[in-house]
């Protein structure tokens, strides 16, 4: 299985250094990034799941670790917006230009505002999906948020 994804290419064009490993994913199951979690050995928190949403009707991408469910009204907030919602499976896919459980915040086919859970810049290193299902990119979360232009916020419910 080739590793070369446009979420790669987008990270090597903005120099950022990541480690790409490679699971059996398996379709259909429950919850994906706890199974992308428990097959690379990664706690769940550390393993973070991308969610196409649409606050006050505009796409927006929310980044959150694979553990933890999503309050819409922190995602409306952290995008200054009034009402969020998650986006269909089928829109996510053809603004994005990759499969659900492959979706990468990175190298997507439009450029959308990006928010990662706060939590997340807790960690020294998370580990993202690559851009098909299979393939997680290991990274700094700091650098992940300056090569997307992003921003942390809260956007998990209470665990």
């Amino acid at each position: 299985m080739s590793t070369g994804t446009p979420a790669t290419q987008f990270l090597k064009r903005a120099k950022v250094a990541f480690r790409a490993v490679e699971y059996d994913y398996h379709p259909g199951h429950e919850r994906v990034a706890l199974q992308a979690a428990e097959a690379l050995g990664v706690a769940p928190e550390r393993l973070l799941k991308t969610l196409m949403v649409e606050v006050d009707g505009q796409p927006a991408c929310v980044v959150v670790p694979g553990d933890r469910t999503l309050s819409m009204k922190k995602v409306a907030a952290a995008f200054g917006g009034k009402a969020a919602a998650m986006m269909a499976p089928d829109k996510a896919e053809r603004l994005t230009g990759y499969h659900t459980g492959g979706i990468s915040p990175f190298g997507g086919r439009k450029r959308v505002a990006v928010v990662f859970e706060a939590e997340a810049m807790d960690h020294a290193e998370v580990a993202i999906n690559g851009g098909k299902r299979g393939l997680i990119l290991f990274l700094a979360p700091g650098d992940a948020l300056a090569a997307l232009g992003a921003k942390a916020a809260p956007l998990c419910a209470e665990a």
